[in-house]
């Protein structure tokens, strides 16, 4: 298998190196990525933590897919078992070609700056996700109360609270392509999650905190974002949500 990776560094430009990677049963494309730095490029530069799909810091460009690198079999995409159908967005394609049944393309996530090889500065993505205040703060309740969840409300939060940061979302996103100023699927996903969370009862004002061109109403339901989440987080349908109830709020308020 031909990996062929993305290679910046500053001040010497950017390009890509090839690397003939011998594939093995059940490698992933952190394991190839792996094998290209000790064998051939110790300066090979990417991201990793855990190695079980956790914590989200190896998410990186896959075939023009973002994709967490350690979840990703090489023998999949090989056999282009695992083929995402993604909106076009510019940003997902660098112009760079590869053979589906030979070579595996890694690049960096896109939408956020490069800083070498594989890794991009995460700070703007981090920025905006806490902007949205994502904590619990729970409305004040009796010494002698308790917060009571309820099976459908615990059922609804557990959409949106295995999100792992990772960013795929966000660099999937056409509008965070096009404006870099939009919120992004993750920080929205994770404000509706805290908008509906009943120990809080702050719904509507934590919904009226995106009330903007640049939080909810910048979606354009490209749904990039929950084909590439590896934890299935569907940031499009807390978005819509979000959208409805404060189109029925201001309806209600004028009637």
């Amino acid at each position: 298998m031909l990996l062929k990776v993305f290679r910046y560094r500053q001040g010497g430009g950017a390009g890509y190196d090839s690397f003939q990677v011998p594939i093995d049963k059940g490698m992933t494309v952190l394991d190839a990525l792996f094998y290209a730095r000790d064998n051939f490029d110790d300066g090979l530069s990417f991201r990793y933590s855990c190695r079980g799909a956790v914590c989200g810091t190896c998410a990186m460009l896959i075939n023009h897919v973002p994709r967490l690198a350690c979840r990703t079999q090489v023998e999949s995409l090989l056999k282009m078992k695992d083929v995402v159908s993604l909106a076009f967005s510019p940003a997902l394609d660098r112009g760079e070609g590869f053979v589906p049944s030979t070579e595996v393309l890694v690049e960096p996530l896109p939408n956020l700056p490069i800083e070498k090889d594989l890794v991009v500065d995460m700070a703007g993505f981090f920025n905006k996700y806490r902007l949205v205040h994502p904590t619990l703060k729970g409305r004040d309740i009796g010494k002698m109360e308790e917060h009571l969840m309820f099976k459908e409300d615990v059922k609804e939060l557990e959409r949106y609270t295995n999100c792992v940061l990772c960013a795929a979302c966000y660099s999937a996103c056409p509008v965070n392509a096009a404006k870099p100023g939009f919120l992004g699927p993750a920080a929205l996903a994770k404000l509706y999650r805290f908008a509906i969370d009943p120990r809080e009862g702050r719904k509507m004002e934590r919904l009226s905190s995106a009330d903007e061109p640049d939080g909810w109403w910048g979606c354009e339901f490209h749904a990039n974002c929950v084909k590439v989440c590896p934890k299935g987080v569907p940031p499009n349908l807390a978005i819509g949500k979000a959208q409805k109830e404060l189109r029925d709020s201001s309806e209600r308020r004028r009637d």
